[in-house]
């Protein structure tokens, strides 16, 4: 197998899609304004920093889940995909991504961001294997919960690790734009920094790692 990882946030998507999440419900006036924004802009903050509880932010997030119908569920993930997502996807993203199905590789999104709002992203993408942190259902229902390890960090590479069971990787790729996925990076054989941020573009000059850039 020849493997391309692709993260989604700031590098497929010219945006944090957790985040974004967020500030549609806020402006579709589905949660509380001021304490949604409030506690979803520290979380991000933390993201950025370096320092994130991936759990304690995704319960934040399931909160609203939780709260609503599979089907209202979907409808408003439907309109942020119209409203937000879209206008976001970089175009040299696809291109990175079809250049990487036309060489026959296996190519996996690997986020930190949930699968409720990522796989129908990655998927309109063009990849359908998704490695994400997990929110928990049981009879059809979202419980609030995370299940499993969060993809964050270095379980980002453990989740990979798991994934990978039974696979053979004769060669990889991986691309990224956070500092947060320096090990993600350090795994493949071909690390690619996508619009970095300023710890990430240091370690990938030190590295010799290829620097990209999809903004728009």
């Amino acid at each position: 197998m020849k493997l391309a990882l692709f993260d989604l946030d700031h590098t497929l998507l010219n945006t944090d899609s957790d985040h974004s999440w967020g500030e549609f419900l806020v402006s579709e006036g589905l949660v509380d304004p001021v304490r949604h924004r409030q506690i979803n802009d520290q979380f991000y903050e933390d993201y950025k920093a370096g320092q994130l509880d991936p759990i304690a932010y995704n319960e934040f997030v399931f909160e609203f889940l939780t709260q609503n119908s599979n089907e209202r569920l979907k409808q408003l993930h439907d309109l942020f995909m119209q409203k937000i997502i879209r206008p976001q996807m970089r175009p040299e993203g696809f291109k990175a991504i079809q250049h990487h199905q036309q060489l026959g590789h296996t190519l996996v999104g690997i986020t930190a961001t949930s699968d409720f709002i990522t796989a129908p992203i990655f998927k309109e993408f063009g990849i359908s294997e998704i490695i994400a942190t997990n929110a928990e259902v049981k009879d059809g229902v979202y419980t609030g919960k995370v299940v499993g390890l969060p993809c964050y960090q270095q379980g980002k590479l453990v989740r990979l690790e798991q994934w990978l069971a039974g696979r053979n990787v004769s060669e990889s790729w991986a691309y990224s734009d956070s500092i947060n996925d320096r090990f993600l990076l350090e795994y493949a054989d071909h690390a690619i920094a996508v619009n970095p941020d300023e710890r990430l573009e240091s370690l990938a000059k030190q590295q010799g790692w290829a620097i990209q850039d999809w903004s728009i």
